[in-house]
């Protein structure tokens, strides 16, 4: 798996994810989309672990400065 994460690729997906959790953990969003706003939340967190993002493939896309 080659990386195609810049790091600020990844601090935005991080961000976005700890939004939507306190607002999912507060009871600002709830129900259906606030299962679904959480789950993808965790996929933003794992695809910045590990910084490759699986819809970047098929489009050729890359945020990773090159070298």
């Amino acid at each position: 798996m080659k990386k195609n994460m810049g790091n600020t690729d990844r601090l935005m997906r991080v961000i976005i994810a700890i939004i939507v959790a306190v607002l999912y953990f507060t009871g600002k969003i709830s129900g259906t989309l606030g299962i679904v706003l959480l789950a993808l939340a965790v996929i933003f967190v794992l695809t910045s672990l590990i910084s490759f993002c699986p819809l970047y493939l098929p489009f050729g896309l890359s945020t990773k400065p090159k070298e």
